[in-house]
């Protein structure tokens, strides 16, 4: 075999040792944008995640009222925390304690503050969220490698965007004159479909890829115990200012619809998502939600005996460093602006998955041309050999 048949043998096998790695990026992508509604996906199978109206004219509780509902209906459960996902149709989630040590969600109707039905331990979204992000590789000793592998892709991908624009000439006539071929044969179309949507994904892929790179970055500042956050430790309520009752017992706290007045008087434009009650004497109520940049949360904490604000973070009371990281999570899985920005996310993660199938289809279907090709010049080179090694030795014979 010469020289120049053995380096396209070795660009062959390479081209198909690459197969494994397009699987990879493909199930990364679909598993991307079904995490992204897997929170819809479960509403629209299970009706206990819904925030059903028991009447037209219902109006929704407050948090304290939702409180008050649950430990009428069951005396001896703790509630830890209270959480509105992103969507008034969705139930109420809260974090309780029974006495018998288990801690479950539970799913509140937010109408009626009656208990729907109990989250499990690993429910959907965090199966789709686990398979898309670590591809369930446990976390024994910080970041599992699953992490850094799924992570890693955001670099080529960030490469693959900036490579395809230079190979692609005057890629913006894509926008005005969107080329789609059926009638020209699979590869043609396959081809134009993988041109048109990388062009219309370009921001998207450039989204997904930058801030994938982000959590690679994230895990590898974790695992070297680095961290850029600049929200504060709270210390908890001093002894002494832990007011007490005749019967030496601490004193009744503010009820959780105060506090929000309080957290909201204080912080404008806060839409309370959360609260956390506190879970001894020494504890402030914790509550917080989405302001006016609806990529990040601002928090407080409210004393639950004097009503004031003991701290806080808000979007202002981060570094510019730090705004630009907090913003990276929302950006990359959508969860920041209700259906209509997740119906956003998953359309184009479709478009992306749909774009590396079409990549797969056209690199296998020429690379198998190849192998083809080159497999029968073999057989042409083996036949010659074994013509001139026959004449050769009738040759000698004679």
């Amino acid at each position: 075999m010469s020289k120049k048949s053995r380096s396209k043998l070795w660009f062959l096998v390479h081209s198909w040792l690459a197969l494994p790695i397009w699987f990879f990026v493909l199930i990364v992508c679909v598993t991307g944008t079904l995490a992204v509604v897997s929170q819809e996906i479960v509403w629209l199978a299970n009706p206990d995640v819904r925030a059903s109206k028991p009447s037209d004219d219902a109006e929704r509780l407050s948090y304290q009222q939702v409180l008050d509902a649950l430990n009428k209906a069951e005396p001896d459960m703790a509630v830890r925390f209270l959480s509105q996902p992103d969507g008034s149709h969705f139930a109420l989630h809260a974090a309780v304690t029974y006495a018998d040590g288990s801690a479950p969600m539970l799913y509140v109707n937010p109408y009626t503050g009656a208990i729907q039905g109990k989250s499990p331990s690993f429910s959907f979204e965090d199966f789709t969220r686990a398979l898309h992000g670590w591809w369930l590789v446990p976390f024994t000793n910080g970041y599992s490698w699953g992490w850094y592998l799924v992570s890693l892709l955001g670099l080529p991908m960030l490469a693959s965007l900036v490579t395809g624009l230079v190979v692609y000439k005057r890629f913006w006539k894509g926008f005005f004159k969107p080329t789609l071929r059926f009638n020209h044969g699979a590869r043609i179309f396959w081809g134009d479909f993988h041109r048109l949507s990388g062009i219309w994904s370009i921001w998207f892929i450039a989204v997904i890829s930058i801030t994938g790179t982000w959590f690679l970055i994230q895990a590898i500042l974790a695992d070297n115990h680095i961290t850029v956050s600049t929200e504060p430790v709270v210390p908890v309520i001093a002894r002494e200012d832990v007011p007490l009752t005749q019967s030496g017992e601490p004193a009744p706290r503010i009820n959780l619809d105060e506090a929000t007045r309080i957290a909201k008087a204080q912080i404008p434009g806060l839409d309370v998502s959360f609260v956390s009650l506190p879970g001894n004497a020494y504890a402030h109520v914790y509550l917080g939600g989405r302001g006016w940049y609806p990529l990040m949360f601002q928090t407080a904490n409210v004393n639950p005996y004097n009503s004031k604000i003991e701290a806080q973070f808000l979007v202002g009371d981060r570094s510019p460093l730090e705004f630009v990281t907090e913003s990276m999570r929302p950006l990359h899985t959508g969860d920041f602006g209700g259906l209509a920005i997740k119906l956003i996310w998953a359309f184009f993660g479709l478009v992306l998955s749909m774009m590396v199938l079409s990549g797969l289809l056209i690199w296998t279907k020429r690379t198998a041309q190849a192998t083809a090709a080159a497999l029968k010049r073999t057989e042409r080179t083996s036949r010659k050999s074994n013509r001139t090694c026959a004449d050769t030795a009738t040759e000698a014979s004679l």
